[in-house]
């Protein structure tokens, strides 16, 4: 039975609420339709003709796939590509750990202005970014000016088109993207958790590797596996600040289709590329339902 609703004073009709009572929200999948058309347009189609290219061209077979895990100069290839992935994940969580710290313990109005330098520097244009880096690391640039001037060294380092500037540029992009998780996720424990640990006799260390470390796992594991996923297929800084020692697989795709037009063997190898990123994915989801099934954090 429906009862008139009164809102300061105002009845609604019992007509009113009745055909409101009666609206529906489109059921099914019919809510879902234009964003499952949009996925199938702008993923599903050109995944499948990805696959289908890879297997087809220049002939059907597997031979695409072959070559690419059979010769050593694509293994090696494929090695530079999780090597500079781990190594820009690890030196990132290292650098954004006690930036998202400062930023979850200072004064909210300073950790507004640090947060929104933090977010500027997403704003400003890759290339035009890497260009810079491409300054300041090279063997006149201000870097290798600053320590010669200060007596730390006596000859230019060697900065760029090697690991370190790859390593360097990709690290600085990358750090907005492990501060955002990770500052929710440290802002999210309860400071007196700390002080408890500090009464109870714990050290400074001690405290950081028992209660902070692991409290904050969800936050590293988020963005960890944001910037390895980023770095797998990232093109322009490392082209621009690597050497042809360290070329990763998203360069050789690039070269296959631009230079050799091999869409076979490009295809396939970035059809790799997909799968790993999805199995990656899979196993951050996997591995996040089993510590929230055992009850951990």
């Amino acid at each position: 039975m429906l009862v008139p609703l009164r809102n300061q004073g105002v009845a609604m009709s019992v007509e009113t609420q009745r055909s409101i009572a009666t609206m529906r929200m489109p059921g099914g999948l019919g809510g879902l339709l234009p964003a499952l058309i949009l996925i199938g347009l702008f993923f599903v189609v050109p995944v499948l003709a990805l696959l289908l290219r890879s297997v087809t061209d220049p002939a059907p077979g597997l031979q695409n796939y072959a070559a690419l895990l059979g010769d050593g100069t694509y293994a090696r290839v494929f090695f530079n590509t999780f090597l500079v992935a781990a190594v820009v994940t690890i030196v990132t969580i290292l650098v954004a750990f006690p930036v998202a710290w400062m930023l979850a313990i200072m004064p909210p109005a300073l950790a507004s202005i640090v947060f929104g330098i933090i977010i500027l520097s997403m704003w400003t244009n890759l290339l035009t970014r890497t260009y810079a880096w491409m300054v300041l690391l090279q063997r006149t640039g201000v870097i290798n000016r600053a320590l010669m001037a200060t007596g730390v060294i006596d000859q230019p380092l060697p900065l760029i088109n090697n690991l370190t500037g790859v390593t360097i540029g990709m690290v600085y992009i990358m750090l907005p993207f492990m501060i955002l998780p990770l500052v929710g996720t440290l802002r999210a424990i309860d400071p007196m958790t700390l002080r408890a640990a500090a009464l109870c006799g714990a050290s400074p260390f001690q405290a950081f590797r028992r209660i902070l470390l692991p409290l904050s796992l969800p936050g590293v594991a988020a963005g960890g596996l944001m910037v390895f996923v980023m770095s797998l297929g990232y093109f322009v800084t490392p082209a621009l600040l690597g050497g042809t020692a360290n070329m990763m697989l998203a360069e050789m795709i690039a070269q296959m289709i631009q230079s050799l037009l091999n869409w076979g063997l490009g295809s396939a190898a970035a059809f790799i590329l997909l799968v790993v990123t999805m199995a990656l994915y899979a196993l951050q989801l996997r591995l996040v339902g089993a510590r929230r099934a055992t009850g951990g954090v």
